[in-house]
């Protein structure tokens, strides 16, 4: 595929989106440089290498992408580039309508002033951000990081470039529980992948949005899950799709970010964090994201 340049939003924060994609120091399935970022990724079941760069001086306010495919074309992988370069680089979820809801707000206006341009940055797929949600659980985030790459590497596939796609369910669903518990995961984060593996690789669980399969149909679906909750489907909302409204009230630290905004000795508790999140619907997602930001703030690109 030939490079193709995609123009991006006024105040768009470069920096955030490379250091979500910067997580894991080993980059096994991301390289990330100062101004570039190269993913591996299945696209209608073939490998693919998705290449950007951020090139001010070429292409100011764009980025220049191009697709290295393992095998022919498909019109099936065009479309589902479309999708996953609108998530990985944090284009999903417009951020203004939530700056404009919360201007005169006495919790989040000022946030929003100081974080100008902030977005939530996506997996590249929703089963992507639900296998993460679940191995990132109740664990620090290098831990959590060291087990996403075991994953990738006991079930994923390598591009001819060298890095490592992220797995399919199908490719999950495959595995043993012990090829993931001998490798450092816990029994029930092990059962509780592939569990989610396997239901969407046999159609049991389909996390394609529809007409018939909404938001809340997915979420019932997911929440049904043995072993998955209210914060894995939210978390997964936000990281899969992008959905504007989820409701991160179980994140420590969202809780966290709340009590240093209100000023208070202690974390607010789960139901009176819910309370005060439901006053941002339908943005919630983006006051998380501005909670999260205000824990580690950084300045605009």
């Amino acid at each position: 595929m030939k490079p193709r340049t995609l123009k991006l939003p006024p105040h768009y924060r470069l920096q955030d989106v490379l250091a979500f994609h910067r997580r894991d120091s080993e980059s096994v399935a991301e390289q990330v440089g100062e101004q570039s970022l190269r993913k591996g990724l299945l696209l209608d079941g073939r490998a693919a290498l998705l290449s950007i760069e951020f090139d001010a001086a070429h292409a100011p306010g764009s980025a220049r992408y191009q697709l290295e495919l393992d095998g022919s074309a498909s019109a099936a992988a065009q479309k589902q580039l479309d999708d996953v370069l609108r998530g990985v680089l944090g284009l999903r979820l417009d951020p203004q309508p939530f700056c404009d809801f919360a201007a005169a707000d006495p919790l989040f206006g000022p946030l929003t002033r100081a974080q100008p341009g902030l977005r939530v940055v996506q997996s590249a797929t929703l089963f992507e951000a639900l296998t993460w949600a679940i191995i990132g659980q109740q664990i620090n985030l290098s831990f959590a990081i060291a087990l996403r790459r075991t994953l990738i590497q006991q079930a994923g596939r390598q591009h001819s470039s060298g890095l490592w796609c992220y797995p399919d369910a199908a490719a999950v669903a495959a595995l043993e529980v012990e090829a993931l518990t001998s490798r450092k995961f816990s029994r029930a984060k092990a059962e509780t992948v592939l569990r989610l593996a396997r239901l969407v690789a046999d159609g049991s669980l389909v996390l394609e949005l529809s007409s018939s399969n909404g938001i809340e149909q997915v979420s019932e679906a997911l929440l049904a899950v043995k072993g998955i909750g209210p914060w894995t489907v939210n978390y997964g909302m936000l990281r899969g799709y992008g959905y504007a409204d989820c409701s991160l009230h179980g994140d420590v630290a969202v809780r966290a970010a709340l009590q240093h905004l209100l000023g208070e000795d202690s974390k607010p508790d789960l139901a009176r964090t819910e309370q005060i999140l439901a006053r941002y619907s339908p943005h919630r997602t983006m006051a998380a994201a501005h909670l999260w930001a205000s824990l580690h703030p950084r300045s605009a690109d």
